[in-house]
């Protein structure tokens, strides 16, 4: 049995394999690393993930793309205002975001391209745009693409020719340029006095890139012209994926994502999240709350991905007692988690949680069948009926591994659990680590003192560190 998944395209649950019948290559639309990632942004990461766990665990292998965007209004306004050079800027947040996606044990992607490093496959792809007259150049050197050009634009979204207005396009808004439609989006956009120095060379003079353009030149570079399926939350179904269908295809003539995999919002204590209501929450924020990385993995996969999530201080605390629960079980069967990216394909009793992941990523019930097998079989452990490390003892195990594998989750027997450790500790020392790989050495003494003031020693290896607790 291989995963359905709801299409947001065709509006259907549809088989999903791999075109070239070798890996399912997929793209997913990642940051902009203009500050941290707070929960709402990392429910689709999660789930994102959650969806390659799925098919890895079930035999599938798979071709991940995640992108940084790491240049648009906001990078650069945010990095002028602080008076830091855009790369370093970035480079910043993009080490913040690898290291809470480590937390939330997310696995890496094979690829992550930053739209910054491919600005000349971007400008060869606006080129080849603009031969077909897809896009034209302003009288100020900035290019748009031509929306009526395209004659299945709003395919993905619905939208009604009257809706394809510049109000809807919020991203767009704040880049006024001379375009000849409302409707027309920036491919190029010309330097202006607030972009200062963040600017780049190109046919049509100086200037920088558009957001969507970034995102085809990426996934079509790594994916090619047309891939399995491309993902991201559902606030980019328009403008953004709109934009990147029609921009590719009018290039290529080839259907550009096959499926279309989108995450819905979530909501805080029963609002909408917002900077004015003070509920963007990061992980350093929730862990200055007192919670665990894997007790908010858990709640942000806990909901079906195509509904609204209500994220609340209540069920996290629920999931504390899930994870708890999960780890009294690990202890009974005496179970050993083993850590690392190769995933099991081997699910034994616990197959009806498999089924339940498989049949368009439906999280909930297959946490409700979990917790359903875990009691089951402790009582049948209570019973005696794994006396020895019998094969059936084995396959218990490897089944519960493959469950946790699937999901994401690390748990541990109590009597193997490692110390916790505070995300703000872990962020120092990740920090530590980078700055020794830099060879910044001062930088490197100086956050291992913070780290030993906090009670925290840290222990390197070749290939990383290791964190104890100081007497």
């Amino acid at each position: 049995m291989g995963l359905k998944l709801y299409d947001t395209l065709t509006r259907e649950v549809r088989d999903i394999f791999p075109m070239d019948k070798s890996s399912v290559r997929f793209y997913a639309c990642g940051p902009t690393v203009y500050g941290p990632a707070h929960v709402g942004n990392f429910r689709t990461f999660v789930m994102q993930d959650v969806f390659r766990r799925v098919l890895e665990t079930s035999g599938q292998s798979t071709l991940h793309v995640r992108n940084l965007t790491d240049v648009d209004d906001k990078t650069i306004r945010q990095s002028q205002e602080e008076g830091i050079k855009l790369e370093d800027f970035t480079a910043k947040w993009t080490t913040r975001f690898q290291n809470d996606c480590g937390l939330l044990n997310l696995m890496a992607p094979h690829v992550e391209p930053s739209a910054v490093s491919h600005i000349p496959e971007q400008i060869i792809l606006i080129e080849r745009l603009i031969e077909k007259d897809k896009a034209y150049q302003a009288k100020d050197g900035s290019v748009y693409f031509r929306v009526e050009a395209f004659a299945e634009y709003g395919r993905l979204s619905r939208l009604a020719d009257r809706e394809i207005t510049t109000s809807d396009n919020v991203r767009e808004i704040s880049d006024e340029y001379d375009r000849d439609s409302a409707a027309d989006f920036a491919l190029w956009k010309a330097r202006k006095s607030e972009d200062g120095e963040n600017f780049w060379d190109s046919p049509w003079g100086e200037g920088r890139p558009g957001w969507h353009i970034e995102c085809s030149a990426m996934s079509m570079k790594y994916l090619g012209d047309s891939f399995d399926l491309h993902s991201g939350g559902v606030d980019l179904i328009f403008p953004h994926h709109e934009n990147e269908i029609a921009q590719s295809e009018s290039v290529t003539g080839k259907t550009f994502a096959r499926h279309w995999f989108h995450v819905a919002h979530l909501m805080v204590e029963g609002q909408k999240m917002s900077k004015s209501l003070g509920n963007l929450y990061t992980l350093s924020d929730l862990a200055e709350k007192g919670y665990q990385p894997q007790e908010i993995r858990y709640l942000l996969l806990s909901g079906n991905y195509r509904q609204s999530l209500n994220f609340t201080f209540d069920s996290l605390g629920a999931a504390r007692k899930a994870i708890s629960k999960l780890t009294d079980f690990a202890s009974k069967i005496d179970f050993e988690y083993a850590s690392g990216s190769s995933l099991k394909d081997d699910f034994g009793p616990f197959y009806p949680v498999q089924e339940a992941l498989l049949s368009d990523l439906n999280t909930p019930e297959a946490l409700g069948r979990l917790f359903r097998l875990v009691r089951e079989l402790t009582e049948a452990w209570n019973r005696g009926e794994f006396k020895d490390e019998s094969d059936k003892v084995k396959s218990l195990r490897n089944g519960f591994q493959s469950c946790l594998d699937a999901l994401g989750l690390v748990v541990k027997s109590k009597s193997k659990e490692t110390i916790e450790i505070p995300l703000n500790i872990q962020d120092l020392a990740e920090k530590r680590w980078q700055a020794k790989v830099n060879k910044s050495w001062g930088e490197a003494d100086q956050l291992r003192d913070e780290l030993l003031s906090l009670g925290w020693i840290v222990k390197d290896g070749k290939e990383g560190f290791e964190l104890a607790k100081s007497d």
